[in-house]
């Protein structure tokens, strides 16, 4: 009997792993399983977190006209329910897509069959893996906006096969985190200009509970040597919290009114999950994962809660206060990746002029 209650529980246990991958690969060796492992065991908690923290998932609207924000990638899953948010707070929302002209008609679609009206948006075209389209992107809205309030540094891929942008870069970091680190740095003179030392202009970086997982290979920051797409996901996730950590400790060394967070949304049921196993069990998805709704409260949270005020550089969940990878209190760890990328992408004064 304790045989065959053990080969049960190995099959079930195979099932689950396989249709719980975080892409349609297999790992290929001993290093790929312990990540794919270690992403499953993360993902378990964060499913277990979530159901637990439910009640705590919540944010408080409230009417804030005059503000602006800047979002990228906010026209679908996620970031769709975050401007439908910051629409209902009078907050006027400047969107980095793609495709201007089909998000413009998404959002639009989508905030009138929600009955919002009045909606202040502006759609600019954006690239956030390309910095030649980043700069141009920044350009543009320096030109017509001389503040910014809020920015979102929320587009982003999981789990894609291995790519190179025409940068050089691995398309994960990339998108994720290289793309963002630049237009946050463009975009500073915006957001100082906005901050006040009573209410501070935020930078939110959307990462994931995965970083907890995270290792930067300084040595292989692209990952070719032996690419498996959870190691490049989770490097891009975890950058993004020490980026939001180091930045937020040199605002409040220089008294600079900006404060920055990065959180994790949840497990949320979006086309993020568009690489994974997941894929072929959809209805997992739909029972067991937050819907985007959900998932954008606590993106939401950290951008506009009082309680936050001159708490930035925490990290974020169930619109709760949470810990992070190991490195997130590491100053040293976070100054050595944040001049690394300041050396990869050729910024000399990151806090200075924008000009780089």
């Amino acid at each position: 009997m304790l045989a065959v209650a053990g080969g049960v529980a190995a099959l079930v246990g195979l099932v689950i792993f396989f249709f719980m991958k975080s892409s349609k690969e297999m790992p290929r060796n001993w290093a790929q399983l312990v990540t794919e492992l270690k992403m499953q065991q993360c993902g378990f908690l964060a499913l277990l977190e979530d159901a637990f923290l439910r009640g705590s998932n919540k944010v408080e609207l409230y009417k804030q006209p005059g503000k602006i924000a800047l979002l990228t990638g906010g026209n679908r899953g996620i970031g769709l329910r975050i401007v439908k948010k910051l629409v209902e707070c009078d907050i006027e929302v400047i969107l980095g897509v793609r495709n201007p002209v089909e998000s413009k008609k998404a959002v639009e679609k989508y905030l009138e069959h929600g009955k919002v009206t009045g909606a202040k948006l502006h759609f600019e075209q954006l690239d956030i893996g390309s910095m030649k389209s980043v700069r141009a992107f920044a350009a543009r809205v320096q030109a017509k906006f001389d503040k910014i309030h809020i920015l979102f540094n929320n587009a982003g891929v999981m789990c894609v096969p291995y790519k190179l942008t025409d940068d050089g870069f691995e398309s994960h970091m990339a998108i994720n985190y290289y793309g963002h680190f630049l237009l946050t740095h463009l975009l500073l003179p915006q957001l100082r200009a906005a901050g006040t030392p009573e209410a501070r202009s935020r930078i939110v970086n959307v990462s994931s509970c995965v970083n907890k997982v995270g290792e930067i290979d300084y040595a292989d920051i692209n990952r070719s040597k032996n690419y498996y797409p959870a190691d490049a996901y989770n490097q891009s996730k975890l950058a993004q919290v020490l980026f939001a950590k180091h930045i937020n400790l040199q605002f409040e060394m220089d008294d600079v009114p900006v404060q920055a967070h990065s959180l994790h949304p949840g497990v949320v049921n979006t086309d993020l999950f568009e690489h994974s196993s997941t894929n072929y069990v959809p209805w997992v998805r739909q029972l067991l994962f937050k819907n985007p709704e959900e998932g954008a409260r606590t993106v939401v949270y950290a951008a506009i809660a009082p309680q936050l005020e001159g708490k930035g550089g925490t990290y974020l969940s169930n619109c709760r206060v949470m810990t992070c990878h190991r490195h997130w209190k590491n100053s040293v760890q976070c100054e050595k990746l944040f001049r690394f990328t300041c050396d990869t992408l050729g910024i000399k004064n990151f806090y200075g002029s924008s000009e780089q």
